[in-house]
Protein backbone atom coordinates (compact mmCIF):
# COMPACT_ATOMS: atom_id res chain seq x y z
CA UNK A 1 0.00 0.00 0.00
CA UNK A 2 2.85 2.27 0.79
CA UNK A 3 4.30 1.68 -2.50
CA UNK A 4 1.44 2.66 -4.20
CA UNK A 5 0.89 5.55 -2.76
CA UNK A 6 4.36 6.61 -3.25
CA UNK A 7 3.76 5.92 -6.94
CA UNK A 8 0.74 7.34 -6.96
CA UNK A 9 1.86 10.65 -5.35
CA UNK A 10 5.05 10.59 -8.39
CA UNK A 11 2.74 10.06 -11.14
CA UNK A 12 0.24 12.90 -9.77
CA UNK A 13 3.22 15.13 -8.94
CA UNK A 14 4.15 14.75 -12.64
CA UNK A 15 1.45 15.06 -14.13
CA UNK A 16 0.80 18.46 -11.86
CA UNK A 17 4.96 19.95 -12.62
CA UNK A 18 5.22 18.92 -16.19
CA UNK A 19 8.78 18.01 -18.12
CA UNK A 20 10.25 21.41 -17.08
CA UNK A 21 10.41 20.60 -13.53
CA UNK A 22 11.70 16.87 -14.42
CA UNK A 23 14.47 18.74 -16.72
CA UNK A 24 15.30 21.06 -13.65
CA UNK A 25 15.75 18.43 -11.35
CA UNK A 26 18.10 16.80 -14.06
CA UNK A 27 19.70 19.94 -14.65
CA UNK A 28 18.66 20.53 -18.38
CA UNK A 29 17.40 22.97 -20.03
CA UNK A 30 13.78 24.29 -19.45
CA UNK A 31 11.20 24.96 -22.21
CA UNK A 32 11.84 28.39 -21.34
CA UNK A 33 15.50 27.70 -21.64
CA UNK A 34 15.64 26.30 -24.49
CA UNK A 35 12.79 29.51 -26.10
CA UNK A 36 15.36 31.63 -25.50
CA UNK A 37 18.43 30.35 -27.25
CA UNK A 38 15.85 29.65 -30.35
CA UNK A 39 15.45 33.71 -29.89
CA UNK A 40 19.17 34.60 -29.69
CA UNK A 41 20.04 32.29 -32.93
CA UNK A 42 17.11 33.96 -34.98
CA UNK A 43 18.17 36.80 -34.21
CA UNK A 44 21.67 35.82 -35.00
CA UNK A 45 20.95 34.97 -38.47
CA UNK A 46 18.92 37.92 -39.08
CA UNK A 47 21.77 40.16 -37.82
CA UNK A 48 23.70 37.88 -40.49
CA UNK A 49 21.61 38.12 -43.05
CA UNK A 50 21.06 42.80 -43.11
CA UNK A 51 24.79 42.24 -42.64
CA UNK A 52 24.73 40.60 -46.19
CA UNK A 53 22.03 43.22 -47.08
CA UNK A 54 24.10 45.96 -46.55
CA UNK A 55 27.58 44.20 -48.05
CA UNK A 56 25.12 44.00 -51.55
CA UNK A 57 23.61 47.63 -51.27
CA UNK A 58 27.43 48.81 -50.88
CA UNK A 59 28.59 47.04 -53.59
CA UNK A 60 25.44 48.19 -56.16
CA UNK A 61 26.22 51.58 -54.99
CA UNK A 62 29.81 51.37 -55.61
CA UNK A 63 29.11 49.59 -59.47
CA UNK A 64 26.64 52.32 -59.84
CA UNK A 65 28.99 55.73 -59.07
CA UNK A 66 31.99 53.50 -61.29
CA UNK A 67 29.41 53.67 -64.04
CA UNK A 68 28.38 57.20 -63.88
CA UNK A 69 32.44 57.90 -62.95
CA UNK A 70 33.00 56.27 -66.25
CA UNK A 71 30.01 57.79 -68.54
CA UNK A 72 31.42 61.38 -67.12
CA UNK A 73 34.90 59.91 -69.11
CA UNK A 74 33.63 58.57 -71.79
CA UNK A 75 32.05 62.05 -72.43
CA UNK A 76 34.90 64.11 -71.69
CA UNK A 77 36.68 61.86 -74.26
CA UNK A 78 34.27 63.41 -76.68
CA UNK A 79 33.09 59.88 -77.14
CA UNK A 80 29.63 58.02 -77.26
CA UNK A 81 27.07 55.46 -76.27
CA UNK A 82 24.62 54.30 -78.33
CA UNK A 83 22.37 51.33 -78.12
CA UNK A 84 21.24 49.56 -81.73
CA UNK A 85 17.68 49.61 -80.39
CA UNK A 86 18.06 53.28 -81.66
CA UNK A 87 19.42 52.50 -84.92
CA UNK A 88 16.75 49.87 -85.91
CA UNK A 89 18.15 47.28 -84.19
CA UNK A 90 20.93 43.70 -84.07
CA UNK A 91 20.35 41.50 -87.15
CA UNK A 92 21.48 37.96 -87.13
CA UNK A 93 24.15 38.63 -84.67
CA UNK A 94 24.53 36.94 -81.27
CA UNK A 95 26.48 39.25 -78.95
CA UNK A 96 28.17 37.19 -75.98
CA UNK A 97 28.91 40.62 -74.17
CA UNK A 98 27.09 43.76 -73.06
CA UNK A 99 29.72 46.62 -74.41
CA UNK A 100 31.40 46.75 -77.76
CA UNK A 101 34.21 48.95 -79.14
CA UNK A 102 32.81 50.10 -82.58
CA UNK A 103 35.85 50.95 -84.43
CA UNK A 104 32.97 51.82 -88.07
CA UNK A 105 30.11 50.74 -89.52
CA UNK A 106 29.98 50.13 -92.90
CA UNK A 107 27.16 49.12 -95.75
CA UNK A 108 29.45 46.86 -97.65
CA UNK A 109 30.76 43.63 -96.59
CA UNK A 110 34.56 44.14 -97.97
CA UNK A 111 34.80 47.80 -95.95
CA UNK A 112 33.98 46.19 -92.77
CA UNK A 113 36.37 42.97 -93.35
CA UNK A 114 38.81 45.09 -93.99
CA UNK A 115 38.80 46.76 -90.85
CA UNK A 116 38.43 43.51 -88.91
CA UNK A 117 41.69 42.17 -90.48
CA UNK A 118 43.54 44.80 -89.53
CA UNK A 119 42.33 45.05 -85.91
CA UNK A 120 42.85 41.26 -85.88
CA UNK A 121 46.14 42.14 -86.99
CA UNK A 122 46.66 44.56 -83.91
CA UNK A 123 45.93 41.46 -81.61
CA UNK A 124 42.27 42.50 -81.05
CA UNK A 125 39.70 39.85 -81.39
CA UNK A 126 37.38 42.23 -83.63
CA UNK A 127 33.65 41.12 -84.27
CA UNK A 128 31.17 42.00 -87.34
CA UNK A 129 27.78 43.15 -86.38
CA UNK A 130 24.84 43.60 -88.51
CA UNK A 131 22.55 46.24 -87.46
CA UNK A 132 20.15 49.29 -88.74
CA UNK A 133 17.49 49.16 -91.37
CA UNK A 134 19.99 49.76 -93.75
CA UNK A 135 22.06 46.41 -93.09
CA UNK A 136 24.98 48.04 -91.63
CA UNK A 137 27.87 46.01 -90.44
CA UNK A 138 29.91 47.52 -87.96
CA UNK A 139 33.53 45.99 -87.15
CA UNK A 140 33.61 45.90 -82.73
CA UNK A 141 36.54 44.88 -80.73
CA UNK A 142 37.06 44.53 -76.82
CA UNK A 143 33.90 42.97 -75.68
CA UNK A 144 33.39 43.33 -71.92
CA UNK A 145 30.29 43.25 -69.77
CA UNK A 146 31.09 46.47 -67.27
CA UNK A 147 30.77 49.90 -68.58
CA UNK A 148 34.04 51.13 -66.46
CA UNK A 149 35.84 48.33 -68.59
CA UNK A 150 34.70 49.55 -71.53
CA UNK A 151 35.74 53.30 -70.56
CA UNK A 152 39.13 51.38 -70.23
CA UNK A 153 38.99 49.55 -73.75
CA UNK A 154 37.96 52.84 -74.87
CA UNK A 155 40.94 54.72 -74.10
CA UNK A 156 43.27 51.60 -75.11
CA UNK A 157 41.80 51.46 -78.63
CA UNK A 158 41.73 55.41 -79.34
CA UNK A 159 45.64 55.05 -78.90
CA UNK A 160 46.29 52.86 -81.71
CA UNK A 161 47.07 53.89 -85.15
CA UNK A 162 43.99 52.75 -87.03
CA UNK A 163 41.17 53.31 -84.80
CA UNK A 164 39.07 56.81 -85.94
CA UNK A 165 38.05 60.04 -84.22
CA UNK A 166 34.64 58.66 -84.35
CA UNK A 167 34.69 55.52 -82.48
CA UNK A 168 32.22 54.57 -80.40
CA UNK A 169 30.38 52.45 -77.34
CA UNK A 170 27.93 49.86 -78.10
CA UNK A 171 25.43 49.04 -75.60
CA UNK A 172 24.30 45.38 -75.92
CA UNK A 173 20.77 45.05 -74.04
Amino acid sequence: MKKSCILLAVVSLLCLTGCDFMRKLAGRPTSEDVELKRVELLRAEEAALQARLDSLRNVEQRMIQDSLNALDSIRQLGGSILNPAAMGGLFATKLESRYYIILGSFRTRSNAEALFNVAKTAGYKPALISFGKGGLIAVGVSPVNRLSDAYLALNSVKKESFCPKDVWILVNE
